[in-house]
């Protein structure tokens, strides 16, 4: 069986994390013995010049999945139209949540596009419920609709031999690309500044780094907390990322919006209680719901619910169904909907 990915956002030397769940799926459908091509060109040359290479080699897809609706979606919908050749999709973007709001911005001619190009998919598979359904709202339709799950790395499932000592402070884990406007991280500080005040036995480590990281840092600054109590580590490796989850009391998360949030699979995948706004897969997986309305803008209640779930969530306990979002059960599952298409 041969597959043609087609995605605007692919690892590469420039940036190795954009697209890094899409290539992720790449893998896990290669590991069910699929051979798959990727073209992640993002202009109208680039994306026909890497199609007419594949031709060169006379290699000609059985499906073709698209990863985000974007140009890349024309060649779909011509392969579509002048070989047959079926396609899915895949959409990660956020853009068409209302707490985002790109899609509404698009031009007459673009959403008209967007509509044409997933009208014509033969499956649309999203990565959350409320995602589905944002797309629904903003007129996107199909026939058929999916549930997919990001991969979660192996290492994430495997279970630590050594137990902390309860003489040791409570970890609080948060992992967050710094984008204040979708992360709230400023929520989750001023929280952490209202729980400090009435006790210092737990610490709150903060993973990762981006647009926003020095302002949020200088805005921790300025709340003064405790010496110690914060933890900054900067950007991880997966795996150094899969060691603080199994080194921590509870995983929380405090964004205002998120299409999926893989950092929840990943919390799940390591048996790690989780506490949660309402976005994303987190109703799926979360011990702990926090409403918005609490995590952005009432410190000292969110700052009650961070206290119940370090101290009263019990610990280490596994995640139901954590293993469907294991490469695995994925790419299983994405090979039997191509075969499905073909057959």
């Amino acid at each position: 069986m041969r597959v043609l990915f087609l995605t605007p956002w692919y690892p590469s030397e420039k940036d190795a994390m954009v697209g890094l769940f899409v290539q992720k799926h790449v893998e896990a459908v290669r590991a069910q013995g699929v051979d798959v091509r990727v073209i992640d060109a993002t202009t109208w040359s680039g994306i026909w010049r890497a199609w007419r290479a594949l031709q060169r080699e006379k290699w000609m897809p059985d499906v073709v999945q698209l990863n985000v609706i974007q140009k890349q979606g024309l060649l779909a919908l011509y392969l579509k139209r002048r070989y047959h050749i079926p396609y899915v999709i895949i959409e990660h973007w956020s853009g068409y949540l209302p707490e985002n709001g790109q899609y509404k911005r698009l031009s007459f001619i673009q959403k008209w596009l967007y509509r044409l190009i997933a009208k014509h998919a033969e499956t649309l598979m999203t990565v959350s419920q409320r995602h589905a359904e944002a797309m629904q709202e903003c007129g996107i339709h199909n026939k058929q609709w999916e549930r997919i799950n990001n991969v979660v790395d192996d290492f994430f499932f495997e279970r630590p031999k050594t137990e902390k000592q309860r003489s040791e402070p409570k970890t609080l884990l948060h992992i967050s690309c710094f984008d204040e406007s979708a992360k709230n991280v400023k929520g989750l500080l001023r929280a952490a500044k209202a729980l400090s005040e009435k006790r210092q036995d737990w610490q709150l480590v903060l993973v990762g780094t981006g647009a926003d990281f020095d302002d949020v840092r200088a805005y921790a600054e300025s709340l003064e907390f405790p010496d110690g109590l914060l933890v900054w580590t900067g950007e991880l490796t997966p795996r150094e990322v899969a060691n603080w989850m199994h080194q921590s009391d509870a995983f929380v998360l405090s964004s205002r919006y998120e299409t999926y949030g893989v950092v929840l699979a990943e919390a799940a995948a390591a048996s790690v209680p989780i506490l949660s706004t309402p976005v994303g897969i987190a109703e799926e997986l979360a011990d702990l719901i926090v409403p918005q309305e609490i995590a952005q803008n009432k410190p000292n209640r969110f700052a009650e619910f961070i206290e119940t779930i370090l101290w009263n969530s019990p610990q280490n306990t596994p995640s139901k169904n954590a293993d469907r979002f294991s490469s695995e059960a994925i790419g299983k599952k994405l090979k039997k909907i191509y075969e499905t298409l073909i057959h």
